[in-house]
């Protein structure tokens, strides 16, 4: 009886599923690498704002606390973007006629808000709660970096979930005392777990699995 496939076909098939191999591998390698790029999770990429504001020259350079500007980020869900009387403060007395601050002073003269676009914005369908990180021993730079570092505001974090459920899974990592939390350059000591385990403690947290349920953070 003659052959159905030449002996050929041998060699044809195992090229062929090398190819497939090397395409699911090739296809999984870019779709990892695209969902953890800055193109997907904007890390490190200023996003343009109606005012080039940069927190290096208010926060670095003047030594502006953060809670000056976002007020209620100590007793809100919200942090507050700063109003135009807020930027106004200063500014009515300092670089009056910048050009660069034509879009707040605009602002101020016809009351329409400025139209910040939010670098740190989380899905509708997240609930994020600013005060209770602030007041459980949560730093701004934890979540923000070091903005003092930074000429146009960017985002440092992904964002993504994993990110937030490693510190829900242990807070003890990433804990500071109450007078470091706006301390952007502060590092955690040698001793962190002992540390940290003592603040679990004092800020009386959760320590179950309830940090982690789904209901937490999707409401």
């Amino acid at each position: 009886m003659a052959q159905i496939f030449p002996r050929s076909a041998n060699v044809h098939s195992k090229v062929i599923i090398f190819c497939v191999v090397i395409l699911v591998c090739g296809a999984g390698w870019t779709t990892y690498a695209v969902f953890w790029s800055p193109y997907t999770t904007y890390v490190a990429v200023p996003l343009e704002q109606p005012v080039p504001f940069s927190h290096k020259h208010h926060v670095g350079d003047d030594g502006i606390d953060c809670r000056y500007c976002h007020t209620s980020v100590e007793e809100s869900s919200f942090a507050e973007i700063p109003s135009t009387q807020v930027c106004m403060t200063c500014h009515s007395q300092l670089w009056t006629e910048a050009p660069v601050l034509a879009p707040v002073r605009t602002s101020l003269t016809t009351g329409q808000p400025l139209k910040w676009n939010r670098v740190n914005d989380l899905p509708d369908f997240v609930f994020f709660d600013h005060s209770i990180h602030i007041n459980k021993g949560v730093g701004c730079s934890t979540c923000h970096g070091a903005v003092d570092q930074m000429p146009l505001t960017s985002r440092t974090q992904t964002l993504y979930m994993k990110w937030c459920l490693d510190c829900h899974r242990a807070p003890e990592k990433y804990l500071r005392p109450a007078s470091e939390i706006y301390n952007l350059h502060w590092q955690p000591p040698p001793d962190q777990a002992a540390q940290g385990a003592r603040l679990v403690r004092q800020y009386q947290i959760d320590t179950s699995d309830r940090l982690t349920n789904c209901s937490v953070c999707h409401r």
